[in-house]
């Protein structure tokens, strides 16, 4: 018996000389398996040439007797999409589809961050009254990590937009002999928005992702199960110190951040705009009064505690692979930076409206 297996051009040059021969006028192709002994994928391949032939021609293919691992890689084989299929290619849902998933998935947003907030309502309650379980070790290890860590970037960033606010003022208050007011815009701008929105935008891209990344990995790993498998709440144990760090050092790192930013304002303002530095401070001290700061400490306050449940949330949401995890970072940062600018002008129409602005 000749081993060797036909190529397909072959194969079909048999087929048509059988369907001409009219004495023959054959209706389907089977195969004889007796004297199979090994074969490999290049049987596969011919075996799936010669089904497609068949079907070009109208023929019907017997492969009964064909090994049983051979019918389930042709079963694979015809499965799989053709690379040559003829037709438009699939466009995917349509509009009118991707609008209700967008819906459905923001239904079910909706509901699990009411779902967040009430177990948060409920951890805070236990904290009040002395029943909340987290660890207190982990507490002030998280304090550290979101305030004293956080130094250098907040003061980099701090002192760079200071010089930049006092770079813009003093080239449009020198036109009329007025650089001695740029310590009003800088010491003004900084303390009643710029430092808390700084602040709060530094902590969401370096804390609050951070946050998600680390209880994200924790769904992963099904760390978060065990802990309800334990009888402890992922809210009280993660949330709530995270939570608690945030809000706590927010507002000092603001603090730390206005004055950085003004003394980037007075380094321009003593630099190019001619000022000394004992009058610009003095301009600064005149201009700033306590309501501004208090605006100041109460924004950060609220960005502190956007960016601690964005990322906790995003975090609780994430799924079971490590592309759950960036995504899940991704989205924390992006939540937080957009619900601080929503809040941050939400914030500056209450403070107008019940006149802590003046």
């Amino acid at each position: 018996m000749d081993q060797r297996i036909p190529t397909l051009t072959e194969a079909a040059a048999l087929i048509e000389r059988a369907r001409a021969d009219a004495s023959i006028a054959p209706k389907a192709v089977g195969f004889d398996t007796s004297d199979l002994a090994d074969w490999d994928s290049a049987l596969v391949t011919f075996i799936a040439g010669i089904e497609r032939l068949c079907r070009e021609r109208d023929l019907g293919c017997n492969g009964d007797a064909l090994p049983a691992g051979l019918h389930r890689l042709l079963e694979m084989a015809r499965t799989a999409p053709s690379a040559d299929q003829d037709g438009p290619p699939d466009r995917g849902p349509s509009f009118l589809t991707h609008l209700g998933l967008d819906l459905a998935d923001l239904v079910q947003g909706t509901g699990e961050i009411m779902t967040f907030f009430g177990e948060g309502a409920i951890a805070v309650r236990h904290l009040v009254i002395g029943k909340a379980r987290y660890r207190h070790s982990e507490l002030w290890l998280l304090i550290q990590e979101a305030g004293a860590d956080a130094l250098p970037i907040v003061s980099l960033v701090s002192f760079l937009v200071g010089m930049i606010l006092g770079y813009i003022g003093d080239q449009q208050l020198a036109q009329f002999g007025a650089s001695i007011y740029v310590a009003d815009l800088v010491g003004l701008a900084t303390v009643i928005q710029m430092g808390a929105l700084i602040t709060g935008i530094v902590l969401a891209g370096r804390t609050g992702a951070a946050f998600a990344a680390h209880i994200g990995t924790m769904q992963v790993n099904e760390e978060v199960d065990a802990l309800r498998t334990f009888g402890i709440q992922p809210m009280e144990f993660l949330v709530l110190p995270r939570m608690l760090a945030l809000i706590l050092m927010t507002p000092l790192l603001t603090l730390y951040a206005d004055l950085l930013g003004i003394l980037g304002g007075a380094f321009v303002g003593t630099t190019v705009g001619g000022v000394t530095l004992t009058a610009y401070l003095v301009q600064t001290q005149a201009a700033i009064g306590w309501n501004h700061i208090i605006q100041g400490l109460i924004s950060a306050t609220v960005y502190g505690a956007i960016v601690a449940a964005s990322g906790c949330l995003r975090g609780m949401q994430c799924g079971r692979s490590a592309a759950a995890v960036g995504q899940a970072t991704t989205s924390a940062v992006v939540t937080a930076i957009v619900f601080i600018v929503i809040a941050a002008a939400v914030l500056t129409v209450i403070f107008d409206a019940i006149g802590l602005s003046g």
